[in-house]
């Protein structure tokens, strides 16, 4: 990371990844060339989930090469009296895998609804019952997991080096 003073602890990172309302997937194509599609996520632990159909180019480029890197932003707040803005973002790098085992695909996806659709939880049972067998689940082992920073303080001050007010 070339701005270390704007670098944050492990914790900060994990906190972005887990509230942030979609990350963006990037993976290699099979002919070599970068490709990059938004997910919604759910962490638990060292693996985040992501669902997708069975076939396809992300499915296609997954297979082909599981190295991926996720990237994940936070709040943002443009300011209104300067050319920037604050930000809080993590960036996670790791190997894919399809999820093949039921039960900790039904797992999977109860993290992600009960992250992204909390008020639909009563109809989780029956849309597994109806989706699950056509809907493919991913997990990402992390192995490297970096957050980033800028924000100001009530004084109009950087917080730099993970000073927090």
């Amino acid at each position: 990371m070339r701005r270390k003073d704007r670098e944050m602890p492990l914790s900060f990172a994990y906190m972005v990844a887990d509230k942030c309302e979609y990350a963006s997937l990037s993976m290699v194509s099979p002919e070599g060339r970068p490709y990059c599609v938004p997910i919604t996520i759910a962490r638990d632990g060292n693996s985040i989930y992501f669902h997708s159909a069975h076939q396809g180019f992300k499915t296609e480029c997954l297979r082909n090469s599981p190295e991926v890197c996720l990237a994940c932003v936070g709040d943002t707040c443009r300011a209104k009296d300067k050319f920037t803005t604050e930000f809080e973002s993590a960036v996670i790098t790791g190997t894919a895998s399809e999820v093949i085992c039921r039960k900790e695909k039904i797992h999977a996806l109860e993290l992600i609804c009960r992250r992204h659709t909390p008020d639909n939880m009563s109809e989780f049972d029956s849309a597994i019952s109806k989706s699950l067998d056509r809907t493919a689940v991913w997990k990402i082992e992390i192995l490297r997991i970096t957050g980033k920073r800028k924000k100001y303080d009530s004084n109009g001050e950087e917080m730099k080096f993970a000073r927090m007010e």
